[in-house]
């Protein structure tokens, strides 16, 4: 039954895929027709009265009547939201409210209502059909998937709404259709304690030898289930062999009991796992499922620096980013496997785009799709079904070519999200290629890393803090660390430019083993949902790592030289 529901379901998803395309050779006519299909349904709520939306019947207009926004504009309005009231943004009943990260700033919450739920599941059934394309090109299949997202909310605000992560509602507010396909029942999602819920996914899925998919929100959580895995291996094979679930795991009576009903023994699939196990001194899901056809995770930003781990636990498994989303809006549709590009999600918002020489305006000049140039930054601007008009959440995104006449995105950096010793401006992305390659260049992969300024120099320091896999070592740090400012001197022209006279140069601090795993809980603590935990990979906050153990600090010999 499932594999004929997973046949069903792929196929309406590549006829998505076949009008979807159809769109993006006409996007000034699909794009104007969007926008004014949300004005007429949200011009009677009380903002779009304010605004004046019933006046406007063109793209021009609505440049020119609309005001661009941050999120601080509709805070008032989705106080009153939270709180009950009716016909605020949006014409439709509110029924959940997605919460942001927080990890580059306050948290915000962001209405859904069912229509604006529709236009996200047309984004991913696109997905999926271009998944399901390009993964047949290559001789792959699409099969069940795992994934270890929680789907408990966080809580209801005074009016009874329902708010927590947008991964929460990803799943819970989904066609029951689509729960079909897990390789684990949904009830595992609903276990609160993080060990429990991953193990039980991992579990269920282990029964299946020929699961399809792995879906993780970004890389890190995927590299997390990796370690669960590997750590566990033993205590999932015995209670594969068994059918017993393991007594000692944090879980809820009722659902234990619900959990237990449904799993039993299979010894020969446990027998078949304990030989690779033995075989391979370690357990990873390339070896615990032969078929498995993709990863589905987030792709550009910081992803690129955990991918250079993957292949020690997946192989050649190919990556697919599924969709670029935020709380806020739907951006982007991934068209193919390992590759960062999307193409604008021209059935999900109306864009527009910020060019950089703008971006100190307060209300600056913008560009429709097709009038962005390939290889130039921009700020994208959304209006969306969830009731913010030409918002601006401050993602930076790259445009590195066109589908048909539809920009291909990727997202680069959060605006703001710069490290500067003088005005260098040194950004997430730059630091995540220069520290790719220096993982190549030393054949040496990193468990993880941020880069900080010193506190007592002016100008300060930057400082590369590295925590090394276990067991691993450094055999030259100063050469990591020259290395490391010639690396970004190639990559970075402001940084090449201040290095000479003005920036000090970079030093280099080894932490000991286990501190990202202290930042990753001091994060958690703040109430970071941890599907949305995303590590900083840059910090101007000089006490963002206080407090960790420094195993080593390591000065370049222009630095040695002058304090001799």
């Amino acid at each position: 039954m499932a594999s004929l529901l997973l046949s069903l379901l792929t196929l309406a998803a590549q006829q998505a895929k076949h009008r979807f395309v159809q769109k993006t050779r006409t996007i000034a006519v699909t794009q104007e027709r969007f926008l004014l299909t949300l004005l007429r349904a949200y011009q009677d709520t009380e903002l779009g009265r304010q605004l004046n939306l019933s006046q406007i019947n063109s793209v021009a207009a609505f440049r020119q009547q609309v005001p661009i926004s941050p999120y601080s504009a509709y805070e008032p309005y989705v106080e009153r939201v939270a709180r009950g009231d009716r016909n605020i943004l949006t014409p439709d009943p509110v029924i959940y409210l997605n919460l942001t990260s927080g990890s580059t700033g306050k948290q915000k919450l962001i209405p859904v209502t069912k229509r604006s739920r529709r236009m996200l599941s047309r984004a991913n059934q696109v997905s999926l059909g271009f998944a399901a394309t390009a993964a047949a090109k290559r001789g792959r299949s699409l099969g069940k998937i795992l994934m270890t997202s929680s789907v408990q909310i966080l809580g209801h605000t005074s009016g009874g709404i329902e708010y927590g992560p947008v991964s929460v509602s990803a799943v819970r507010l989904s066609n029951s259709i689509y729960r079909q396909i897990f390789a684990h029942p949904y009830e595992t999602l609903q276990v609160a304690d993080s060990l429990a819920r991953h193990y039980l996914c991992l579990l269920f899925a282990l029964r299946e030898s020929s699961l399809g998919m792995i879906g993780a929100t970004f890389p890190v959580m995927a590299l997390r289930l990796c370690d669960y895995l590997e750590c566990y291996a033993e205590d999932l094979i015995h209670d594969l062999e068994t059918g017993a679930i393991a007594p000692w795991l944090v879980l809820e009576p009722e659902l234990r009991v619900k959990l237990q009903r449904q799993f039993s023994a299979v010894p020969q699939r446990a027998a078949q796992l304990r030989h690779r196990l033995k075989t391979a001194g370690r357990l990873t899901p390339k070896l615990a499922w032969d078929d498995l056809s993709l990863v589905v995770t987030a792709r550009g930003g910081t992803s690129d620096f955990y991918f250079e781990r993957f292949p020690q636990y997946f192989g050649n498994t190919p990556i697919f980013g599924g969709i670029y989303s935020s709380a806020e809006a739907t951006f982007g549709v991934y068209h193919d496997l390992d590759r960062d590009g999307v193409v604008l999600a021209l059935e999900s918002g109306f864009y527009e785009f910020v060019a950089e020489e703008q971006w100190g305006e307060t209300q600056p000049k913008t560009l429709l799709p097709s009038e962005v140039v390939v290889g130039d930054r921009y700020r994208i601007l959304v209006t969306s079904y969830n009731g913010f008009y030409r918002y601006d959440n401050g993602d930076v995104v790259e445009v590195i070519g066109f589908y048909n006449q539809t920009p291909l995105i990727t997202f680069r950096h959060r605006l703001g999200g710069l490290l500067s010793s003088t005005t260098e401006k040194t950004t997430e992305f730059h630091a995540i290629q220069v520290m790719q390659l220096l993982q190549q260049d030393f054949n040496l992969p990193l468990e993880n890393f941020c880069i900080t300024l010193s506190d007592q120099e002016v100008p300060p320091h930057y400082l590369v803090n590295i925590e090394l896999p276990v067991g691993q070592q450094l055999a030259n740090p100063q050469a990591f660390l020259r290395q490391f400012d010639q690396r970004l001197k190639e990559i970075h022209v402001s940084y090449e430019v201040k290095r000479r006279d003005q920036v000090p140069p970079p030093r280099l601090r080894i932490l000991a083993s286990g501190s990202f795993d202290t930042i990753r809980q001091r994060l958690l603590q703040r109430g970071i949902p941890e599907a949305q935990l995303k590590f900083p990979h840059i910090n101007e906050d000089r006490h963002f790592l206080a407090g960790l153990v420094v195993e080593q600090e390591v000065l370049m010999e222009q630095e040695l030289g002058v304090s001799s």
